[in-house]
């Protein structure tokens, strides 16, 4: 069902992303639609996207229900992080128990290119197990670290946007930045602390990419956290163009 021009939408859009960012953009500067972003909190200061916000979560999967319900929220937007699995799992669930429409909007993951060394793995615990190298470059942010706390041989450079949280590698090093990163900046990084070998999660997201090129360029392995996959039965967008498009027909 197409929504008539007088209508008015209120849409939750779960945030977190760059493409939750530029969806907000986009709702927020069209009339049929009342926007409300909700972010973590993981971050001590996040970057608020345009239209309203709240940040926190909902109590699991029946509090969002119950928000859903009081707020009058008309549709759903996922757009929180790839890895994100529980929250995906909650909306997913509130979605199902008060029939409010949800979209998934999910950037593709990486792919590997010619010169690209990847070990792809289904965990952070397996990629804990099985690490080439002995100084390691972790990206996987900073409440990720507890499988590498148990290894005392490897030096490991961590970099988040705020201090990461324990069981910590007893050899490690903490760079506190928010991205993006160039090419460049990546390429000094691994340099000056001898990296050799990168542990990321295939997030997809072009905005940290770099460190990969820069992986590539110094023949340094990349171990590859495979994202956990989409919920079944649940539309996905690729982009914020398709996120639009399904907003305007779904009813």
């Amino acid at each position: 069902m197409t929504l008539r021009a007088e209508e008015t939408r209120r849409v939750l859009l779960l945030g977190g992303t760059g493409e939750a960012r530029r969806l907000a953009e986009a709702l927020a500067a069209d009339p049929r639609y009342d926007v409300i972003s909700s972010l973590a909190g993981r971050t001590a200061d996040p970057g608020l996207p345009p239209g309203r916000t709240r940040i926190g979560g909902f109590g699991g999967p029946d509090g969002l229900a119950a928000w859903l319900r009081d707020e009058r929220i008309g549709a759903v937007v996922d757009a929180t992080h790839p890895f994100a699995a529980l929250m995906t799992e909650s909306a997913v669930l509130a979605a199902e128990r008060t029939g409010v429409p949800l979209l998934v909007l999910r950037r593709p993951g990486w792919t590997e290119g010619p010169g690209d060394d990847w070990r792809r793995v289904p965990s952070l615990e397996a990629a804990a197990a099985d690490l080439p190298g002995e100084r390691v470059f972790l990206t996987t942010g900073r409440k990720n670290l507890a499988a590498f706390a148990g290894d005392a041989r490897r030096w490991f450079l961590v970099r988040s946007v705020d201090p990461p949280e324990p069981p910590l590698p007893p050899r490690m090093e903490t760079v506190l930045a928010r991205g993006p990163f160039t090419v460049d900046e990546e390429l000094a990084l691994m340099r000056e602390h001898a990296i050799d070998a990168l542990v990321t999660k295939d997030s997809g997201s072009a905005m940290t990419s770099a460190k990969l090129t820069a992986a590539r360029t110094l023949g340094v392995p990349v171990v590859m956290v495979d994202r956990p996959p989409a919920p079944d039965g649940v539309p996905i967008a690729a982009t914020v163009e398709e996120a639009v498009a399904w907003l305007a027909h779904a009813g």
